[in-house]
């Protein structure tokens, strides 16, 4: 049971951002940004970083919206929830770039606290291909969804585990992005149950 009342069917991060509409503009704006906005890294590979840092933080709301998102963008087929369920595990054996391994490195250590990143993982980002920009914003990435994980833990919101729930906000999140959308809907197969 949540801390808070929120509207029912809400799961996770909606919950939060249906109750507070002051804070859900900037909060959608830096996740379209950081996951959406025209970048080198693609958007899965942005999801996938989200992804890592949310299973690294325990919260399976986040970790497995973002999975499913970052499995869309690769599109959608089995072989993609198992490569991004791969990534949760143990990235460095993954099928994934060197790129994103010594990225997700990054975003590991930032994970565990900022002064954990070392300019050896930074210059390791860099000789794989990493370019400055892509080594800034993984680390933003990484430490945005530790607030994210935060926010939706903090509060004990609800998140179930219904995996054709995640499939569903995945799809959408990567047709539609972060901004402009109704929070306060709750996702269709919470509804239709």
């Amino acid at each position: 049971m949540a801390h808070i009342e929120f509207g029912e069917g809400l799961p996770g991060i909606r919950g939060p951002l249906a109750f507070s509409p002051a804070t859900t503009k900037p909060l959608c704006d830096l996740a379209e940004v950081l996951l959406s906005a025209p970048h080198s890294l693609t958007p899965a590979e942005r999801e996938m970083i989200a992804t890592y840092v949310s299973s690294q933080n325990d919260c399976y709301y986040c970790q497995t919206c973002h999975g499913s998102t970052a499995a869309q963008h690769l599109g959608g087929a089995d072989a993609d929830y198992e490569l991004i369920a791969q990534v949760k595990q143990d990235y460095l054996t993954t099928p994934i770039s060197d790129k994103m391994k010594a990225l997700l490195t990054v975003a590991g250590k930032v994970q565990q606290g900022g002064k954990y990143v070392t300019a050896q993982d930074v210059e390791h980002a860099r000789q794989a291909g990493a370019t400055d920009k892509e080594i800034h914003d993984t680390v933003l990435i990484a430490a945005a969804f530790c607030m994210f994980n935060r926010y939706v833990d903090g509060l004990a919101t609800w998140q179930p585990h219904d995996p054709e729930m995640y499939r569903e906000i995945g799809k959408k999140t990567a047709s539609s992005g972060y901004v402009g959308r109704d929070w306060k809907q709750p996702p269709r197969t919470v509804t239709a149950k």
